[in-house]
């Protein structure tokens, strides 16, 4: 491949390598040091040549395993175009591909390529000027089903006894479809005179979510900071909070007397603007670049939050969440975010 780093161009049949992934065409040990380097791929032909000239700031970002028949297919269905493969990223065991593209419609390209991915089992993101990861940065996640594998009210309602009841309020609300405050208030008034031992049993066992430690170690590497902003409860994230070494939790307290709980949250409930502002006032407190945070979550009350952030990312989402987030994880782990970022 070393006709790659030519400047005159160099032309092949789509024909004869469209079985090959990018990392058997695009060695990344045979490529590295030439970046960006300028592509031209149709159905039939791709065009390669090493002339620096592209600027524009969206990439498309995939993994070294795809074919380039399925990189043809994702340009066909979201209608962009590669100018240039700007880099290839090796993090946490994993190779990724940024190519520098352009497109008419950047959020309906989105979109194409939300359902392409899903539906073909695959991750991809289409971001423009995406954070990078070297430079410190702010990172904001939900809790529940996204930091852990949980609903933490979910866990305490089955051992309360009434665990049906109250998974079946929460589904809707992450679906956007009860107001938020209201329905946690719901949730929590069927705990009244449960043991608060219940508590302590959810959290002892309670599953991380898979990728998890390595974000958070590689983003603390690079001077990240990383909060959680959660409709969930206090007694679970400042668990988290200590375990992992998280900066900041934003949560509801359950009011507890005499070791029981009351079936009430103290103070103002943590909803979706709340968790939104939170966001806003780490950023500020710790002078975060704008542009370098991210927000990451799985339910409608973390859109706002997502829309805060410059890059918000839906994490093994709700569907009311990937048609509105810039990106997606829906196959990975968090650690996918890595990739994401520049």
């Amino acid at each position: 491949m070393s006709a790659i780093i030519q400047k005159s161009p160099l032309t092949t049949s789509i024909t004869e390598i469209k079985h090959l992934t990018l990392a058997q065409f695009l060695p990344s040990a045979e490529v590295k040091n030439n970046f960006p380097i300028n592509m031209q791929l149709s159905q039939s032909e791709l065009t390669v040549y090493a002339v620096k000239t592209f600027t524009t700031s969206i990439e498309l970002v995939v993994f070294s395993q795809i074919t380039l028949t399925q990189l043809i297919e994702i340009l066909t269905c979201t209608e962009i175009s590669i100018n240039a493969l700007n880099t290839i990223n090796h993090r946490n065991n994993q190779t990724s591909y940024r190519f520098n593209v352009s497109t008419h419609d950047t959020v309906l390209a989105r979109k194409k390529l939300a359902t392409y991915a899903l539906n073909n089992h695959i991750e991809a993101a289409l971001i423009k000027n995406a954070p990078l990861l070297s430079e410190p940065g702010l990172l904001v996640m939900d809790m529940d089903s996204t930091t852990i594998e949980i609903e933490c009210i979910d866990e305490i309602a089955k051992l309360a006894g009434v665990g049906e009841q109250v998974a079946e309020v929460t589904e809707l609300a992450m679906q956007g479809k009860l107001d938020f405050a209201q329905s946690l208030h719901q949730r929590v008034a069927t705990l009244a005179n449960s043991p608060e031992k219940i508590l302590a049993d959810v959290a002892k066992n309670i599953p991380l979510m898979a990728g998890l430690k390595t974000l958070i170690t590689e983003l603390k590497k690079h001077q990240w900071r990383i909060a959680i902003a959660s409709g969930g409860f206090t007694y679970f994230a400042d668990h988290l909070k200590e375990l992992l070494n998280i900066d900041d939790v934003f949560a509801n307290q359950l009011e507890i007397i005499d070791g029981k709980l009351t079936g009430k949250v103290l103070g103002s409930v943590v909803d979706a603007q709340v968790k939104a502002d939170s966001l806003s006032l780490l950023s500020n407190k710790y002078q975060i670049n704008p542009q370098q945070t991210v927000a990451m979550g799985d339910g409608a009350n973390d859109l706002i939050m997502m829309a805060a952030a410059y890059l918000g990312v839906a994490f093994h989402a709700k569907s009311i969440v990937l048609e509105q987030a810039d990106t997606s994880i829906n196959q990975q782990g968090l650690d996918c975010l890595l990739h994401w970022l520049r």
